[in-house]
């Protein structure tokens, strides 16, 4: 088996979105008017904490606020949240993430870009289910050799006993 692509460091936090308010552009949520965090959150299936999150993060633009502080979220901001936590449900990092949004609003991207991030996601799960499987053969091993009685000898215990090996 060939070693691995080498992955790009990690990234804690990506390049925020620039604020903006309803009347910049952004379409109001399908009532008409925006919605409170909660409505937002609730609709794209997420928590209010995650919204906030996802917004400290820079992949949700800063939205407008009212007057005594409380944020508005149109239907742009909603149907930008689904894609993030569909992104989330397929696995992908914050990061890999930040990357599709930004490609998403693109409209002169190349199509290949979007699959190689996701040829790349492909790849490091398939190198996490193959390491997975080989701890559940593992372990498989060690239980079939622990005769599971009452006398105080295991396999199992004796193996994770054992110096790493390295």
């Amino acid at each position: 088996m060939s070693a691995p692509a080498p992955r790009p460091p990690a990234v804690t936090a990506v390049a925020p979105v620039p604020r903006r308010t309803p009347s910049a552009g952004a379409r109001p949520a399908p009532s008409g008017r925006p919605l409170t965090i909660g409505e937002a959150a609730r609709s794209a299936g997420i928590s209010p904490r995650m919204v906030r999150h996802y917004e400290s993060l820079g992949l949700l633009a800063t939205v407008g606020r009212t007057d005594s502080g409380y944020r508005q979220y149109t239907e742009t901001d909603v149907h930008t949240l689904h894609f993030i936590r569909r992104s989330r449900d397929l696995g992908f990092s914050m990061e890999e993430i930040a990357e599709l949004l930004a490609l998403w609003h693109d409209r002169s991207r190349a199509s290949s870009q979007v699959k190689r991030i996701a040829q790349t996601h492909i790849d490091d799960l398939s190198e996490r289910i193959a390491s997975m499987q080989a701890m559940q053969r593992s372990l498989q091993t060690l239980v079939s050799c622990c005769k599971g009685n009452d006398r105080p000898d295991c396999p199992i215990l004796d193996d994770l006993a054992k110096p790493a090996a390295g």
